[in-house]
């Protein structure tokens, strides 16, 4: 994904950015906690914390239009200009770190970046995840048409899901109803499974979500001294191979024309067909 070469950002502006995504991933793993308790009682803030779809829909029918609207979409949004600028400011290093960050998804990531270069308006429109605001920063969007597009693909999303909620409001008030009832037990197997997630992600092959964050920095930084190494490589490649090739040419013509000067120049013998007498 080729875009023009930018200045680094500094140590602080980095952090500025990379900051607030790591306080985003702890809220979001607290109202996955606490969701049974949250999700009647006090809504708002269990979209401020995480506003998963799952919790949007559930939400959507408690609250009024002003504030779902409001709130849904700074909450979605607050991510996305940040994994931009990251892509903007690290491009392909920014590309191929998100790639290695999955085994699971580094391949679909892949396909999805080689698509993005034939269609990055519609994909940033309808899915402007975090990867793929990364990539639409990595390849050198304009930044006002990137908001346009992910502010009025974000409202978008808010306005099907509040609809999805409208047509089954009735499914959602049963499913209600059950979390009031039993919303102790609840709040207890979410917290031990929001743990045990946490937990396995520390423990596993990969990193955590929040692990990456807090080494992105590193990471980019190798990143980056592979991309260097690799371009040296090419560019050896290149001069051996534009060498090869010259010699080659070298031989093969020049032996050519080497003869000839040597039949030229030797001296001919009168009388022999085909020859002339040379010039005084």
């Amino acid at each position: 994904m080729d875009a023009p070469a930018r200045p680094k950002p500094s140590r602080l502006t980095f952090w500025l950015l990379v900051g607030p995504l790591v306080v985003r991933v702890i809220a979001s793993y607290v109202g996955d906690a606490l969701a049974p308790t949250l999700v009647d009682k006090h809504p708002l803030w269990l979209i401020s914390l995480n506003a998963r779809n799952r919790n949007l829909v559930l939400v959507t029918n408690e609250l009024d239009a002003w504030s779902y609207y409001l709130v849904g979409t700074v909450r979605l949004l607050v991510a996305d200009p940040l994994f931009y600028l990251i892509g903007y400011f690290y491009g392909d290093a920014a590309v191929r770190w998100a790639e290695r960050r999955s085994r699971t998804f580094g391949g679909m990531l892949r396909s999805i970046e080689r698509f993005f270069e034939k269609a990055s308006y519609p994909l940033v429109l309808l899915a402007p995840n975090n990867p793929i605001c990364l990539f639409a920063g990595a390849s050198g969007m304009s930044p006002p048409v990137f908001l346009a597009l992910n502010i009025t693909g974000t409202i978008g999303r808010l306005i099907l899901i509040r609809w999805v909620g409208d047509i089954f409001s009735s499914p959602l008030d049963v499913l209600l109803d059950f979390i009031k009832e039993y919303r102790l037990p609840l709040t207890g197997v979410t917290i031990a499974i929001t743990g045990f997630l946490v937990w396995s992600e520390s423990r596993g092959e990969g990193e955590s979500e929040l692990e990456a964050l807090m080494r992105l920095e590193d990471e980019l930084e190798e990143v980056e001294e592979e991309i260097i190494h690799e371009h040296e490589v090419e560019l050896e490649l290149e001069a051996w191979e534009a060498a090869e090739a010259a010699a080659h040419a070298g031989d093969a013509p020049g032996g050519a024309e080497g003869t000839g000067a040597d039949d030229a120049g030797s001296p001919s013998t009168p009388g022999t067909p085909g020859e002339e007498d040379p010039l005084p």
